[in-house]
């Protein structure tokens, strides 16, 4: 089988990687860590309803509760300083759509930045009752910018580096621009991260198999992507969760899933399949979140004169005999799970989950026929 290094990064995962006709001494293996746990220990009830859990620099703050008590519809609430990002449970806290449950009590959905507020406060925002407890008993912070420098693994940007902001290319191409609402960005309790994104207009998405094959304590982050090109700073993100794993495959290496709150992320629309294998030379793009980043539109390749990505290769093995298409758009850890686009059709034509230069994507017309029936 022709290896390559797959294009995911995950904390305490390691995989075997390859390239091309490499030898055993030129085989690699890569992690990626992204976020660090830490025990803690912070009890609310009584006269201390409320807690601020700070770690400068970080990206995120997830947080572990176990031993809820909430009397009288008291609520607990994990939230930003602002109150633009805000989560509440109940004591059904699985009734919120974001929250997962473990072996010793649940984890809360992140809060973008470095600083969550903890409370329990009435259902009406008043004074909890003096008998509700929770106990923060863990956390998981995001690396700080250096911490995510000095972790990230091996890439595949082939020759310099041509993928930009998706919103760089609002003006300049609306239609390519116009299909990055629908992707999104994988957060495995901190530990992983993988690009996403909407099959059709139902509750379905796409993502590798080797991103994950079972929907626990996985957040699906929409419009993580900055609003001005260049900017460091994201535009609003829509969080939900992993739902259910629908249908997956390791030799064909995609996982297909439903989400919690489908709702909430109903306006940003949906990809569409086409089902054929591309032409080589046929022009194409990704669209992902390479490094963990906000998202990037791969579009151009300096290895094509800067010219538009081009299909290199189609029938190239993968996981499977026959089963990839290969390409030279950028991408790096992150990337796997990003869909790959004609520009003939601006439909998908393969599901990225492979680098090396030329990276590579499954077959969509080899996913199409085993996913179409439950679409």
């Amino acid at each position: 089988m022709r290896g390559t290094l797959r294009l995911f990064a995950a904390a305490l995962l390691v995989v075997p990687v390859f390239a091309g006709t490499a030898t055993a001494a030129e085989h690699f293996e890569q992690t990626q860590k992204v976020g660090q746990d830490e025990v803690v220990s912070t009890v609310l009830g009584g006269p201390s309803t409320s807690t601020t859990v700070v770690r400068p620099g970080s990206w995120y703050l997830k947080a572990h509760f176990t031993g809820l008590r909430l009397v009288g519809g008291d609520v607990l609430t994990v939230a930003n300083p602002a109150g633009t990002e805000s989560y509440r449970y109940t004591s059904d806290v699985l009734a919120s759509g974001t929250a997962s449950k473990d072996a010793t009590g649940f984890w809360a959905m992140s809060v973008t930045g470095d600083q969550a507020v903890v409370s329990i406060k009435g259902r009406d925002g008043g004074r909890a009752h003096p008998a509700s407890r929770v106990k923060l008993d863990k956390i998981t912070r995001g690396y700080t910018e250096a911490e995510l420098a000095a972790s990230v693994g091996p890439q595949s940007i082939c020759g310099a580096n041509d993928y930009k902001d998706a919103v760089c290319y609002q003006t300049s191409n609306p239609t390519e621009f116009g299909r990055t609402k629908a992707v999104a960005k994988l957060l495995r309790n901190g530990g992983s991260l993988c690009t996403a994104w909407r099959v059709g207009p139902n509750n379905k998405m796409l993502t590798n198999n080797h991103c994950f094959t079972s929907g626990t304590g996985i957040e699906v982050w929409f419009n993580y992507q900055c609003a001005t090109c260049g900017s460091t700073t994201s535009a609003t993100v829509t969080k939900v969760l992993v739902q259910s794993v629908l249908k997956t495959s390791t030799a064909l290496d995609y996982t297909l899933f439903s989400v919690t709150n489908f709702a909430d992320i109903s306006s940003f629309g949906y990809l569409e399949l086409d089902a054929r294998v591309p032409a080589v030379g046929e022009e194409m793009y990704v669209i992902g979140h390479p490094a963990g980043k906000l998202k990037k539109l791969s579009l151009r390749d300096d290895q094509n004169a800067g010219g538009y990505c081009k299909v290199s290769a189609v029938r190239v093995n993968g996981d499977s005999a026959q089963s990839d298409i290969a390409y030279r758009c950028d991408t790096e850890g992150g990337s796997s799970g990003s869909p790959v686009l004609s520009r003939q059709t601006h439909k998908v034509v393969g599901l990225h989950h492979w680098g090396g230069c030329p990276n590579q994507g499954v077959r969509i017309d080899l996913i199409a026929a085993q996913i179409n029936p439950v679409l």
